[in-house]
C-alpha cells in the first residue's frame, strides 16, 4: 500500500460538511450558563468604580464578575511566562488598565443573549493616565527581549569580503498590526467538580492549556482535563491561554455550574493577540559581479506594556544566504495595547518582507538578476551556525519555479511590461520557516473486531492531522483506511506539543508511526505462534501483513488478523510509544525554502493593483498528503497576498482603540481577490529530520508572497512602496509617474 503521500481525501470531512464535528461553541452540557467579556474603553489608567447594579438586576443574569469581587489567585493568577504555554493575563485581580479592550467584567446569565445585553448595561469611571501610543516615540524606550524564540535576540559575524562593495541599498520597511481572523472565534465551556476542572477551549496547545491552567489555580495538571476535538482555524491566536479561559473557569467555579464563552469578532481585536507592526532597518551591499559582501538587518516591533513579545524578523537573515558579514538585533517597543502573539509563519512572513524587497533593491542597482544574485550567494552550509543542512534544496525550487512561471521571457526595466493598458510587473522572493519537531507520544490498540484506534493529545486545526496521522498508521499497520481511526484533542491522551511553528506533523508522525510499528510486531509475534495460523513458526521477516490479512511474503495461505486475534482469546493488544529529536538536531541545520514568484497588474488610472498570478515550489522534505499538503501551500499564498495588498489594523492614535475591528473594515482576500495560484514541491529527501523525513508546511505558504508582489509593483511602475500594506494611495500619491 502507497497511503503515505497519497492525496487521500479527510477522513473528518464527512463529520464537518454534515454539522456532525463538535466546536467548542456547540458544546452543550447540563445547566449550563453563558458568560460575556465587558472590556476596557481607555488604553492606560485605573478603574475607580464599576456600576453593575442595573446589569445585575437584568433578567436570568446569575453573576457579574469583576475585579471588587472575583476570586484571588495564587501568585495574582499569574501564568508561566513560556509562550506560547502562558502569558502575562488580565484576571481581575487589580483595577488597572493597560490597554483598550481589556477584559474588565464578566457577566454570566442564563442564556448568551441575556449575558450579552447585561454586559453591555456594566458601566466603568476610570482615573485615566498618559498612554504610549505613538510607534515613533516610544522608540527611544525599545530595549532587547533577551532571547526569541530560544536565540539570542541579537547576532552578529565578520568575514572577508569578496572584493569592494558596488552598490549599498540602506532602507526601513514596515509592516502594520495584523489580526488573525479564524472563521472560529475563541470559545471557552469550563465545569468544575470539586478541585477538577474539565475545560473545552479552542487551542491549539491542549498540553499547555493544561499546564497553565493548572498553575492558575493552584491544582495539579491531572486535575484539570482539556477536550478540543477540532478548531476552526489557529495560526497562532489559539496558541497561548488568554485571560478570557480563566475568567470562564473562574466564572464557573462561582456560580457552581458550567459556563460557556464564545468571543465576539470585534473582541477578537485587542486581547487576544496579533501581529506586532514591524521597523525593519535593513542594509545590504555587494560587490559588482553580486556577491554579497554586508547585510545588517535591525528589527523594532510593538510590544505590550505588561509583557515583551518580539517579532523574529530577523532571524531567517542570519541564514539564508553566503555573506560574510551579517549582523541582526531585534527591539521591543512597549505601547499601551494589547500583548502581540505569534501569526502565521511569525518572523519570518514579516522577515522575508523585509530582506526580499532590500535584496530586489539591490538587484537593480547591480542591473543583475535578482535570481542570479540569489544563485551567486547559495550557502554550501549554514553560514550562521557552521553546520551542514540536513536539506536545501532552494536552487531547485528556483529553476522548476522560474520555469513553470515563464521568468526568462521578464524585461527587467520597470514599467516596459503591459497587459492591454494595465501595467504588468514580475516580482520574485525567497520563502523559509525552521524544520521543527519537538517530543511527542503515542498509543495504538486494536480490539477483536479488527479495528485499530490510534491516539495521541495534538490538534487538528483543520490542516488534515486526523488524516495524515490515519495513512501513517494504516501504512505501518498493512491495514485498511476504514479500519484505522486516529484520536486527538483530549488531554489524556499521550502527550503532544503545541501545534505551531509547523511542528505537529514532524513531531507526531514519528510517534504514531512508533506505535503502529509496535503493534504490529506484537501482532507478528501472535501470528508465529499460532500452531492454526499461516505463518506458524516462520520467520519473522517472512511475514507480512496486508489489507488487514497475515500471510507469508513468498505467498500461500493469508488469514485476516481478526480470525487470528479471536482464535487467541480475543483480547485487545495495545502498543506505546514516544518519538524525539536525535543527535541530529544538533548536528544539522534544518529548515524549508522555497522560490516564490509573482505577477501584478496595476490600472495606471485607478491605482488598483491585482495579482493575476502566484508560482512557487518548495522543498519540503516528503509530503504525507499531497491533497491537504497542497491546500496548507495555497492557504498561505492567499494570506501572503492580504498580507501584501490589504491587511492592516488600524489604531487611533489618541485612545488606541482598534477601529476596524470587524470583518467588515478588517479586509482580507475574498474569492474575487485570487486568481491562479500554481504551487509545487520539489523532490527532497531529509534522513535527519525525523523517521519520515516530513517536514512542516503550514507557514512556509505565506513566506516570501509579500516581497515577491511589491517587488513586481515596483517593476510594473518604477514606484518602490516599502510600507505594507501596498495600497492604490500609495501609488496614487505620486499619480504624475503611475499615468506617464
Amino acid at each position: 500500500m502507497n497511503l503515505i503521500g497519497a492525496g487521500l481525501e479527510r477522513v473528518d470531512g464527512p463529520a464537518k460538511v454534515t454539522g456532525r464535528a463538535t466546536y467548542i461553541g456547540d458544546v452543550q452540557l447540563p445547566r449550563m450558563a453563558y458568560a460575556a467579556l465587558v472590556l476596557s474603553t481607555i488604553p492606560s489608567g485605573r478603574i475607580l468604580h464599576l456600576d453593575t447594579v442595573t446589569a445585575a438586576r437584568m433578567p436570568g443574569v446569575l453573576l457579574v464578575m469583576t475585579h471588587a469581587n472575583a476570586p484571588s489567585l495564587p501568585d495574582g493568577g499569574r501564568a508561566a511566562i513560556d509562550p506560547p504555554s502562558g502569558r502575562v493575563l488580565c484576571l481581575l485581580q487589580d483595577e488597572l488598565v493597560h490597554f483598550d479592550r481589556q477584559p474588565i467584567a464578566v457577566v454570566v446569565a442564563e442564556s448568551f443573549e441575556q449575558a450579552t445585553a447585561a454586559a453591555a448595561r456594566v458601566k466603568a469611571h476610570y482615573a485615566q493616565e498618559p498612554a504610549i501610543l505613538d510607534f515613533a516615540a516610544a522608540r527611544r524606550q525599545a530595549h532587547s527581549p533577551g532571547k526569541i524564540n530560544g536565540e539570542a535576540a541579537d547576532s552578529s559575524r565578520a568575514g572577508p569580503s569578496p572584493g569592494p562593495v558596488a552598490q549599498r541599498v540602506s532602507e526601513i520597511y514596515t509592516t502594520p498590526i495584523e489580526n488573525h481572523n479564524p472563521m472560529e472565534p475563541h470559545a471557552t465551556v469550563a465545569a468544575w467538580d470539586g478541585a477538577s476542572l474539565t475545560l473545552y477551549d479552542t487551542t491549539q496547545g491542549i498540553s499547555g492549556d493544561q499546564k497553565t491552567m493548572a498553575k492558575i489555580f493552584g491544582i495539579e495538571p491531572e486535575n484539570v482535563h482539556v477536550i478540543c476535538p477540532y478548531v476552526g482555524g489557529g495560526f497562532g491566536c489559539k496558541g497561548s491561554v488568554w485571560s478570557h479561559v480563566p475568567l470562564t473557569a473562574m466564572a464557573a467555579r462561582l456560580i457552581g455550574r458550567p459556563v460557556k464563552l464564545v468571543l465576539e469578532r470585534t473582541q477578537m481585536f485587542g486581547p487576544v493577540g496579533a501581529r506586532p507592526r514591524t521597523e525593519q532597518h535593513l542594509s545590504v551591499a555587494a560587490t559588482a559581479a553580486g556577491d554579497f559582501v554586508e547585510i545588517h538587518h535591525d528589527v523594532f516591533s510593538h510590544t505590550s506594556r505588561i509583557e515583551d513579545f518580539a517579532e523574529a524578523a530577523a532571524l531567517q537573515t542570519r541564514l539564508l544566504y553566503a555573506c560574510p558579514t551579517v549582523s541582526t538585533s531585534h527591539r521591543v517597543v512597549p505601547l499601551n495595547l494589547g500583548t502581540p502573539t505569534f501569526q502565521r509563519a511569525p518572523g519570518h512572513s514579516t522577515g522575508t518582507y523585509g530582506l526580499g524587497c532590500a535584496l530586489d533593491e539591490l538587484a537593480i542597482a547591480l542591473s543583475v538578476d535578482p535570481i542570479e544574485m540569489r544563485r551567486r550567494n547559495e550557502p554550501a552550509q549554514d553560514p550562521d551556525t557552521g553546520r551542514p543542512w540536513s536539506s536545501r534544496s532552494l536552487t531547485q525550487c528556483y529553476t522548476a519555479a522560474a520555469a513553470a512561471f515563464g521568468w526568462a521571457r521578464r524585461s527587467p526595466q520597470p514599467r516596459s511590461m503591459r497587459d492591454g493598458n494595465r501595467l504588468l510587473g514580475w516580482g520574485y522572493a525567497t520563502a523559509t520557516y525552521p524544520a521543527k519537531r519537538s517530543p511527542a507520544k503515542a498509543s495504538a490498540r486494536m480490539s477483536p473486531d479488527g479495528l485499530v484506534v490510534v491516539s495521541s493529545g495534538t490538534q487538528d486545526l483543520g490542516t488534515g492531522t486526523y488524516t495524515v496521522m490515519t495513512q501513517i498508521a494504516a501504512q505501518t499497520l498493512g491495514f485498511p483506511l476504514a479500519r484505522v481511526r486516529f484520536e486527538l484533542g483530549d488531554s489524556s491522551l499521550p502527550p503532544a506539543p503545541v501545534s505551531g511553528g509547523s511542528q505537529s506533523v514532524a513531531s507526531v508522525a514519528p510517534a504514531v508511526q512508533a506505535a503502529a510499528r509496535a503493534l504490529r510486531e506484537k501482532l507478528v509475534a501472535l501470528a508465529v505462534r499460532d500452531e492454526a495460523g499461516p505463518v506458524y513458526r516462520a520467520a519473522i521477516a517472512d511475514v507480512v501483513i496486508e489489507d488487514g490479512g497475515v500471510g507469508l511474503r513468498t505467498g500461500g495461505r493469508r488469514e485476516p488478523i481478526t480470525a487470528m486475534l479471536l482464535r487467541n482469546g480475543g483480547e485487545t493488544l495495545s502498543a506505546d510509544a514516544s518519538a524525539a529529536s536525535g543527535s541530529e538536531a544538533k548536528k544539522y541545520s534544518m529548515h524549508s525554502f522555497g522560490a516564490v514568484f509573482a505577477e501584478v497588474s496595476i490600472d495606471p488610472e485607478l491605482g488598483v493593483v491585482r495579482v493575476p498570478r502566484v508560482v512557487a515550489r518548495y522543498g519540503i522534505g516528503k509530503l504525507m498528503n499531497a491533497k491537504t499538503g497542497r491546500s496548507q501551500l495555497l492557504g498561505g499564498v492567499v494570506w501572503g497576498i492580504g498580507m501584501a495588498l490589504m491587511e492592516e489594523t488600524l489604531v487611533d492614535p489618541k485612545v488606541g482603540r482598534i477601529v476596524n475591528a470587524n470583518l467588515a473594515e478588517y479586509h482580507v482576500p475574498t474569492n474575487a481577490d485570487i486568481q491562479a495560484i500554481d504551487v509545487d514541491v520539489v523532490f527532497e529527501e531529509d534522513p535527519y529530520i525525523d523517521a519520515l523525513g516530513a517536514k512542516g508546511i503550514g507557514e512556509i505558504g505565506i513566506t516570501g508572497v509579500a516581497a515577491a508582489i511589491v517587488n513586481a509593483a515596483y517593476h510594473a511602475t518604477g514606484i518602490r512602496v516599502r510600507d505594507l500594506p501596498l495600497t492604490l494611495d500609495k501609488l496614487l500619491g505620486r499619480d504624475t509617474v503611475l499615468r506617464a
